[in-house]
């Protein structure tokens, strides 16, 4: 059962107004970073909040207002998701230190040195990250902090890394639902068609392709068109 000691005030701005929780600080941290899918034990006290610590509840016609909906269970996924959600300060460490990894396991996987064609090794790209001052983002996914991290370390790290272009049209009845997986990704061009679908070209990293042509057709069912581009 979640506990006051363990708990934190996530919170959701609309209208003007503050939708507040007190939930577990782990459990929701989980289900915002979607290692968590369901809402059990999250909430601390089964209320939605103007301001928690006074214990101010928000009326009935609040609630509707805001959420469409007074049902606890759909107004505190909508917080968490949407919301903010406060980390703790090892929390924070432990996110930043696992986005470390695997931004470091990305670079060995997708970097030469080109003054040789080798691959640079983690060791050597721990120890130029260790050098620079860089801001790992918690939550942002570690494929999108890649180019960043690439203009940081190039000075002291030479490497090379390729990348991948190519055209991916989306059913109609898929489009919508993805579009949001999609915005993930670097959009070079998008273009909403006649018929509801979607085409657009992206430029990732050329290493991780084969990952996002796995999950686009898991998604689509097969029925995403993919071209491949000429590589820049």
């Amino acid at each position: 059962m979640p506990t006051l000691d363990k708990s934190i005030i996530a919170h959701y701005n609309h209208g003007g107004e503050k939708f507040e929780i007190i939930v577990d600080s782990k459990l929701a941290l989980d289900y915002k970073l979607g290692k968590k899918k369901d809402l059990n034990n999250i909430l601390v006290v089964d209320e939605i909040f103007k301001d928690a610590k006074k214990g101010e509840r928000h009326s009935s016609e609040k609630l509707k207002k805001a959420f469409g909906t007074e049902d606890i269970y759909e107004i505190t996924k909508k917080i968490i998701t949407e919301g903010e959600v406060p980390i703790t300060t090892e929390q924070r460490r432990e996110m930043i230190e696992e986005k470390r990894r695997k931004i470091i396991s990305i670079l060995a996987r997708e970097c030469i040195d080109p003054r040789t064609g080798a691959p640079q090794t983690p060791q050597r790209i721990e120890n130029a990250l260790s050098e620079v001052r860089l801001n790992i983002d918690p939550f942002k996914p570690a494929e999108m902090q890649i180019e960043e991290v690439i203009r940081v370390l190039r000075p002291i790290l030479p490497m090379k890394f390729e990348k991948a272009r190519f055209s991916v049209k989306i059913p109609a009845d898929s489009a919508q639902r993805i579009y949001g997986f999609i915005k993930e990704y670097n959009i070079k061009k998008e273009e909403w068609l006649n018929d509801g679908s979607l085409a657009v070209v992206l430029e990732m990293p050329a290493g991780l392709q084969g990952e996002f042509f796995d999950k686009i057709n898991k998604l689509t069912s097969g029925r995403a068109v993919i071209k491949d581009l000429k590589s820049k």
